[in-house]
């Protein structure tokens, strides 16, 4: 049964594109976020493109984001909403990896579009749609040195996505859903990095479909850990915000809903640090093999995070009155 509080959220009219899914059906069927996604950011990129040219860089980026407001805004809501119906703390964090399943597909859909728009865009029209972001990944290619571990190279990956974490958290805390502003502008960066990969290495492949996975796989090996730990941590401060708006801070609700919160911040650190060992000791250690089998390392370890996934979606957690 749906609660009454979405029931009233669901009243509120919205654009077209804003309005095509709300957070309980997006939770019922996750994979529908990805293809949402993939045209949120393709949209976002046309218009850009169209309409700003020459301020495209943030603009696709900024009219992603506003399309999404709605949809992250509402989630923020209903999983406060939870907080507040659900005493067991390993329940509520099951309930919540719905919220965090479908925010990923979303993800991944930006990814994709962002990608096939710098592949298949003339060089120097995309160029230009990515020129800050070409800028950003040139900076960080030149303060991280590959093979430097002795000299902390595994502390500044770390404090560098923990900085990353911290502006999420504030974002969504701040500006509700302006967690969403960060994890979009993320993706059009690793967009961008697949892109240049894929044109870079295109000469040595036959096919896009050999190298787009790879390329993908390459960010992302890592990148999954840490865009779910900005997830975790997005999700943590929205909760806190709307909380703060609809509760008195000395209620018992509150403080049940502060430590729900500091629960999923400590689990974002966490997934933060498995994420910087995995890109510094796994991620260079599966690309310095042959080509081939990268690949199928890379698959393999897809189909053992898809089997994780379905294992966890068995266990049915408890119904939110």
């Amino acid at each position: 049964m749906k609660p009454k509080l979405y029931k009233h959220i669901k009243k509120i009219k919205n654009m077209v594109l804003e309005d095509i899914i709300y957070p309980t059906r997006a939770e019922r069927t996750p994979w529908q976020m990805f293809f949402l996604g993939l045209l949120y950011a393709s949209i976002g990129a046309i218009l850009a493109l169209w309409i700003f040219k020459s301020q495209s860089s943030m603009i696709m980026v900024l009219l992603t984001v506003v399309a999404c407001i709605p949809l992250i805004y509402k989630t923020f809501r209903f999983e406060e909403y939870k907080d507040t119906q659900i005493s067991d703390e390993r329940i509520l964090l099951k309930e919540h990896w719905k919220a965090l399943s479908f925010l990923m597909y979303l993800f991944f859909g930006f990814i994709l579009a962002y990608s096939l728009f710098f592949v298949f865009l003339p060089e120097q029209t995309a160029e230009g749609l990515f020129s800050v972001q070409i800028q950003t990944i040139n900076q960080i290619n030149a303060k991280i040195t590959s093979g430097s571990i002795g000299e902390g190279i595994l502390f500044k990956i770390f404090f560098n996505n923990f900085r990353v974490l911290l502006f999420t958290i504030l974002f969504a805390f701040f500006y509700g859903a302006g967690t969403i502003f960060i994890l979009t502008w993320n993706a059009t960066v690793i967009g961008a990095a697949v892109g240049d990969f894929v044109r870079e290495k295109m000469a040595n492949y036959s096919t896009y479909f050999t190298i787009l996975p790879l390329a993908v796989g390459r960010y992302m090996t890592h990148g999954f850990f840490e865009i779910l730990a900005y997830f975790v941590g997005g999700l943590a401060g929205g909760i806190i915000s709307v909380a703060v708006i609809n509760h008195d801070v000395q209620s018992p609700k509150f403080r049940i809903i502060l430590k729900d919160s500091f629960d999923l911040i400590l689990i974002a650190i966490a997934i933060l640090i498995i994420a910087a060992f995995i890109e510094v000791f796994i991620t260079p250690l599966i690309y310095s093999f042959e080509n081939v089998f990268s690949l199928i390392i890379l698959l393999g370890i897809i189909s053992f995070s898809v089997l994780i996934f379905f294992l966890i979606k068995r266990i049915k957690p408890q119904k939110v009155i």
